[in-house]
């Protein structure tokens, strides 16, 4: 998917939401534990009852990778169902990959060819050498992690390295490097107060925010600091919408949870349109 379509998809849905399909067998509906893809099951119900409500979907493929073989079977039929059924949906492969040469090479082809995503989450601590494989791929986007929202983020990402912090240092080096069209950033939406410092150095990339909902991010403060003129922003919210319920009711209750997020950026398109 290019830069364009995904704008397109904003515009025409008036969403720029993202679900994150981070599936937890202890946590879905125990009625779905007697079929024999009970993940897979789950999504599928999701997706259905929230497609035209969100632009993207972001399975984090540890909650796949969990389940060994059977697994990633499941997270390989959600993608292809999510690309057959509703090929208008972004994908992001939430992986946090990294490493050097032919390995990210290696990485890059199993979630842009062998899972047919649209894009896939990376570490830049090993440097230009081991994200460049991934820019490599043409409509293929690669989202850099820059600024996350854990607690742990504070240990490094904000320290001050020669009168900078560090974060600051990742994005302005990426700018450097081969491709940068076919690169996004993960920004944290639990840190709103910086996202106009991250603004003045990529003012115009799309920005992958965690953290809204159930982590206490704030919608409003995000797009006041963090929006551009194509908006550029793909907010996700997992827990507070797939896990809504746990009864029969699980994927209405997912809607329910999603279109109160969607008529809210409905809103905010609105205003920002005629601003």
């Amino acid at each position: 998917m290019t830069t364009e379509q995904l704008i397109q998809q904003i515009k025409f849905k008036k969403s720029f939401l993202c679900i994150g399909l981070d599936v937890d067998l202890t946590k879905i509906p125990q009625h779905l534990l007697e079929l024999e893809d009970p993940i897979f099951e789950f999504n599928k119900a999701i997706i259905d009852a929230t497609h035209d409500l969100c632009i993207s979907y972001k399975p984090n493929t540890a909650f796949y990778e969990a389940y060994g073989i059977k697994g990633w079977q499941s997270l390989q039929k959600t993608i292809n169902y999510i690309n057959e059924k509703y090929p208008e949906i972004f994908t992001i492969a939430d992986a946090k990959r990294g490493d050097i040469g032919n390995t990210s090479t290696m990485y890059a082809k199993a979630f842009f060819e062998d899972l047919n995503f649209d894009s896939v989450t990376v570490a830049p601590y090993m440097g230009k050498d081991s994200v460049e494989p991934f820019l490599a791929f043409k409509n293929k986007h690669t989202i850099m992690l820059a600024l996350t929202s854990n607690e742990g983020a504070f240990d490094f990402q904000t320290l001050n390295v020669n009168g900078d912090e560090l974060y600051k240092q990742v994005l302005k080096t990426s700018k450097t490097w081969k491709n940068t069209q076919n690169l996004m950033y993960v920004v944290g939406a639990t840190k709103a107060e910086y996202f106009s410092e991250i603004r003045k150095i990529v003012p115009n990339s799309f920005l992958l925010v965690p953290g809204v909902g159930a982590q206490g991010g704030n919608l409003q403060e995000v797009c006041q600091f963090g929006m551009n003129e194509d908006i550029g922003l793909l907010i996700n919210s997992s827990r507070g919408i797939i896990y809504a319920s746990n009864g029969l009711d699980f994927a209405e209750k997912a809607r329910k949870e999603a279109l109160k997020i969607q008529m809210e950026m409905k809103e905010i398109i609105s205003l920002n349109t005629r601003s």
